[in-house]
């Protein structure tokens, strides 16, 4: 226990950074020169393994979205001076064909897949845009390197990567595929609650900045919540903001999104 305190009193000083727009200091050990190359092998490895759709119509809508998103970002990135958070990020967008899977993740590097089941709660591009613009920003900002730096140090003791594969690679592959939003998050409720919230308002921005009205993110998730048939549990046990506080902090960051729309819209 004494050497767990130890390294994570060691990771808050010497390994930290801070996320773009919301100034959070976030412990960040793990070099991209470790994470990404690891993400990339598990990105290629599930869509190797999985059906991509073949409707040629919403495949070339998630690419287009996915490509003015990316773009949105390293615009973002460059005012803010953050440029240097997409070294090494190439970046890539594929539909995965499973109507019973409503979700969408982007892993760090830029590597995105989105399900077909997500696609009706979107509605049309904009929701997409809504959805792509949240998944790139849990990449942009690092949660997945801020996670798994965390669970590196609690459940290993350790603080390095290739330590941490030499010693127990199973191990390190689930706790990297958790961190990237692949499997749960337990024992992380706070975290990832912030996390979430953090990328809501991120990709509010991005989507604006990529030409997308940030009002349809508030709409987006009131869909959601009517999906849910209320049936979500209470926010204190779930690793995601509840519905209605979503689309509060939403509704309470559109103006400064509105700015970024009305800036960038005719350059899209």
């Amino acid at each position: 226990m004494k050497k767990v305190s130890f390294l994570l009193f060691i990771g808050l000083f010497a390994g930290c950074s801070t996320v773009p727009l919301t100034g959070r200091k976030q412990l960040d050990m793990i070099p991209d020169s470790e994470l990404i190359p690891m993400s990339f092998a598990s990105y290629k490895e599930v869509i190797g393994s999985s059906q991509l759709s073949s409707n040629r119509e919403q495949v070339e809508m998630v690419e287009r979205v996915g490509t003015r998103i990316q773009s949105a970002v390293e615009t973002f990135l460059s005012e803010q001076g953050y440029s240097d958070r997409l070294i090494g990020f190439d970046w890539e967008f594929n539909l995965i064909q499973n109507d019973t899977t409503v979700n969408a993740w982007a892993m760090p590097g830029g590597k995105v897949a989105f399900y077909t089941g997500i696609l009706p709660i979107c509605a049309d591009e904009t929701g997409v845009a809504v959805v792509m613009g949240h998944e790139v920003a849990h990449a942009v900002a690092n949660h997945g390197g801020e996670r798994m730096s965390q669970q590196l140090v609690l459940q290993l003791g350790i603080s390095s990567l290739s330590e941490a594969l030499g010693q127990n690679p199973t191990l390190t592959k689930s706790i990297f595929l958790q961190s990237v939003g692949m499997g749960s998050q337990l024992g992380m409720l706070k975290f990832s609650r912030t996390h979430e919230s953090e990328s809501d308002r991120l990709g509010l921005m991005f989507m604006a900045i990529a030409g997308y009205d940030p009002a349809a993110a508030p709409t987006f998730w009131e869909r959601m919540s009517t999906m849910s048939g209320g049936g979500q549990p209470p926010e204190w046990l779930s690793t995601h903001p509840s519905h209605e506080t979503r689309i509060k902090d939403l509704n309470s960051a559109l103006p400064d999104a509105q700015e970024y729309y009305k800036k960038y819209k005719d350059n899209n």
